[in-house]
């Protein structure tokens, strides 16, 4: 079996290891009929001790055989590594060892088989590394043994936690609730969905679908579809308060649904609802909003003074002002057949009186500091306003007065706001004699950053479209600026240039560069 390795072919190098190894210290197992005593005894060490010494003094393998044969009551586990780290030295120790009996090493591996049941962890291990690196073959019977009962002596594993077997909706759910749901792709979101039997899909499940969609700006037709039609179906077990949220995705993302009776629907959930809960009804306006689909019956619901009055004393009666101030502006603009009732001027706020808070939170990312860099440099500091807010209250980028031949003015010397509202009479009162028409055209330059946008396209989201229409439809002159032009300017002489051709196109002038 081992003849070979263990005769001329095996080199004083691969057995160098074994004499590299520390003795191995026996262990005391207990006093016995012999009067074995622990190590370090003394000059009377009992029988085991002597026969550990007589085991590191054999000058053959047939005595190292002889000595552990020839004592089995004496024998302990610790003997067997001794005899092998022995038989790793007797057989390095010469420049050409003769051949081992194979019968002697036969009986050798007999012998620590037939007592390794007996041997601790330790032990198992040292003996299975001598034998491995004296050549005993891995698929042999001694290492497959010791092999064997090292696996016995290992702590058993726990068995895996069993993994609830999740349907479709408990799936998504599952995924949604994830604090790390970014890392799901769409169509894992989709396929869950598909899978999902009807009676699985609730409404918290499809809540938490919406929110998520309208968080990270995922404008998924699929998805967003799915949610119509369940917002239809499920139409006389929702309440105000679930349909706000069911609806948030569609307005913020400028997703009007194909589904046929999504509006139907929203019209007789707000008919039912409106006096249930202000701000939700409220909400669900701001939404379709977005999507300039402002049904008639709910308007004059929430301008009734009932309404109105109601609203006053509550918590957020402030908010709700804000947006019903913003649905005025809808109608004034957009809604020029609204015959209803509209919001006291009294009541009216200011909309966005300051920059929202995407762009707050964003700032550091924002190209606005380095254009208004490259505007005062261009123009001068006096030809320009910086978020500038202007009535009904919409916060601008940059403002330009700008005359009627294309001059662009100091803006001290001009009243930078357009009048509002843009109609020249009153509703019910006849119409005054037009005064002195302001020459001077309003420019406004507007960012459109990378996070004003739907994810992955080219879809203003619905507050920042609403924003840039109402301001077009109140008679500023728009100029966008997207960000893959802006971060295409590599440093401020490029931005400075792309600036000026940006302003000569629409047939502007100034004088000489800063002022």
């Amino acid at each position: 079996m081992l003849r070979v390795l263990l005769s001329a072919q095996a080199s004083a190098a691969r057995l160098s290891g074994l004499l590299l190894l520390p003795p191995v210290q026996p262990c005391y197992l207990g006093p016995s009929k012999w009067g074995d005593r622990p190590p370090g005894g003394g000059p009377h060490a009992g029988p085991v001790q002597g026969l550990q010494r007589l085991l590191e003094q054999a000058r053959s393998p047939g005595e190292l055989l002889r000595w552990l044969g020839q004592n089995p009551t004496k024998v302990r586990p610790h003997h067997y590594p001794v005899a092998l780290r022995r038989l790793g030295q007797l057989l390095g120790s010469r420049p050409q060892p003769p051949p081992v009996e194979q019968a002697t090493l036969q009986d050798l591996s007999q012998l620590i088989i037939r007592n390794c049941p007996s041997f601790d962890i330790h032990t198992i291990h040292v003996c299975l590394h001598l034998a491995v690196l004296l050549g005993f073959p891995s698929d042999g019977p001694l290492v497959c043994a010791l092999e064997q009962e090292r696996r016995f002596r290992l702590p058993p594993k726990p068995p895996p936690p069993l993994q609830p077997v999740l349907r479709g909706g408990q799936r998504l759910e599952a995924a949604l609730s994830c604090p790390r749901f970014l890392r799901y792709p769409r169509q894992h979101l989709i396929r869950s969905l598909a899978e999902a039997r009807p009676e699985e899909l609730t409404p918290h499940v499809m809540v938490l679908l919406a929110q998520h969609l309208a968080r990270h700006r995922l404008r998924e037709p699929q998805l967003l579809e799915a949610i119509a039609h369940f917002l239809v179906v499920q139409e006389a077990q929702l309440n105000s308060k679930v349909v706000q949220k069911l609806v948030l995705p569609f307005g913020r993302l400028n997703y009007l649904p194909l589904e046929q009776q999504f509006m139907p629907c929203l019209e007789r959930i707000l008919a039912r609802e409106a006096g249930l809960a202000p701000l939700a009804t409220v909400n669900i306006l701001m939404s379709l909003c977005q999507l300039r689909c402002l049904p008639f019956r709910a308007l004059h619901f929430v301008f009734s003074p009932g309404f109105i009055n109601h609203i006053s004393g509550t918590p957020h009666a402030l908010i709700v002002r804000r947006y019903l101030s913003l649905l005025d502006t809808a109608v004034e603009l957009e809604l020029p057949g609204y015959r209803g009732p509209r919001l006291p001027r009294r009541q009216q706020v200011p909309i966005f009186p300051q920059p929202l808070i995407t762009d707050r939170a964003r700032c550091k990312y924002s190209h606005k500091d380095i254009v208004a860099e490259g505007l005062r440099q261009l123009l001068g500091e006096e030809k320009y306003r910086q978020d500038l807010t202007v009535p009904p209250g919409y916060c601008t980028d940059f403002l330009l007065c700008v005359s009627s031949s294309g001059a662009v003015l100091p803006v001290r010397t001009q009243d930078p706001f357009l009048p509002y509202p843009p109609r020249s009479c009153l509703q019910g009162q006849a119409a005054p004699q037009p005064t002195t028409r302001d020459p001077a055209q309003r420019v406004v330059l507007m960012l459109r950053e990378r996070w004003h946008f739907c994810r992955d396209g080219r879809v203003l989201l619905g507050s920042r479209a609403l924003r840039e229409r109402h301001l077009g439809l109140m008679g500023y002159q728009l100029l966008p600026l997207p960000f893959e032009e802006l971060e295409s300017q590599r440093g401020l002489p490029q931005l400075k240039s792309y600036l000026r051709q940006k302003l000569q196109a629409l047939g502007l002038h100034w004088g000489p560069e800063g002022g």
